[in-house]
């Protein structure tokens, strides 16, 4: 069986699991490849391939140009970038990995709080010779909003209430019931967005969330305010976000995730003094590397023993 593996920027996939029991040809590509054309003809030959979560897309048409590609694995238990239509049509199995949402919770509060006390302004500085440049603020006390308090929300929600902050959230189906469960005041959209200090994004994307957090929604914060985006960037209108931070009607947007990935070297949002970015690494830790890629090993196993775990779809 030839395999390839899929987007392992880090160079670890080989690492974090023991692929040798497959007695298997693996690949690893450690770059992404926008361009179809040069995805199909790399991806040529393989019965399976282990795809990163929602950076290569696998589409109806890339699906038909692989007709040799038997089972696809995602890492995660799921991937929006998969037209797992397509793919029952192909005869692709498609299989899952298990997760779990502690890294982005982690690296959610990671962004608050170099936010909050300007780390990035403060770490360039020292690093040019500087000493302290800015006034940062303290979360203590302040209003942590929630845009969704699911699985990830209410977890950011704790670590905001052990800090001292008063946890509000809102989304279309939450229930003052529901929310009161995680300590959690049920708010209305526009009072989340008016009275945070420091609102987090936690929705998943769909035709009703794209484009949830725009320009009404960005005017109505507060000019100290601090926005938080871990979840997927299509969520936050860029225009509108772009615009509100350059008019410093904001007063920082710390993102993980961006409408179009990898971000385009040029893209304006990096040359944005008012932000603090990182690329997308919510859920890259080693440990959970280590379950993705494990999981990957024993459904390639499983689906050539003819009993595949993990079936999406």
């Amino acid at each position: 069986m030839k395999i390839a593996v899929l987007d392992d920027y880090q160079n670890v996939a080989l690492d974090c699991a023991d692929w040798s029991g497959l007695n298997a040809e693996v690949e690893v590509f450690n770059r992404y490849i926008p361009d179809v054309d040069e995805l199909v003809r790399g991806l040529a030959g393989f019965e399976a391939i282990v795809a990163m979560r929602e950076r290569t897309w696998f589409t109806a048409d890339v699906l038909g140009r692989l007709p040799d590609l038997k089972l696809l694995v995602t890492t995660g238990p799921r991937n929006a970038a998969i037209d797992l239509t397509a793919a029952a049509r192909q005869g692709v199995v498609v299989c899952g990995t298990g997760y779990y949402p502690e890294p982005t919770v982690e690296l959610t509060w990671a962004l608050i709080l170099a936010a909050a006390r300007n780390l990035p302004v403060e770490e360039r500085s020292m690093r040019d010779g500087g000493w302290q440049r800015t006034l940062g603020t303290e979360v203590r006390g302040k209003t942590l909003g929630l845009l969704g308090l699911g699985n990830l929300g209410s977890r950011v929600a704790r670590i905001g209430q052990a800090f001292g902050m008063d946890t509000i959230a809102w989304s279309e189906n939450l229930t003052p019931g529901r929310a009161a469960e995680h300590g959690v005041r049920a708010v209305t959209k526009e009072e989340l967005f008016a009275d945070a200090d420091v609102l987090s994004v936690h929705l998943v994307l769909s035709p009703r969330t794209r484009g949830l957090v725009g320009s009404a929604e960005l005017a109505a914060m507060k000019p100290s305010a601090i926005l938080v985006n871990t979840s997927r960037g299509p969520l936050v209108d860029q225009d509108a976000l772009l615009d509100a931070l350059r008019r410093e009607a904001i007063r920082c947007a710390a993102l993980d995730v961006y409408d179009t990935e990898p971000l385009p070297p040029d893209h304006p949002l990096r040359t944005l003094t008012n932000t603090v970015l990182t690329p997308h690494i919510g859920y890259v830790t080693r440990e959970l590397y280590e379950v993705f890629y494990r999981d990957a090993v024993e459904d390639i196993a499983a689906f050539r023993a003819g009993r595949p775990i993990r079936v999406i779809g």
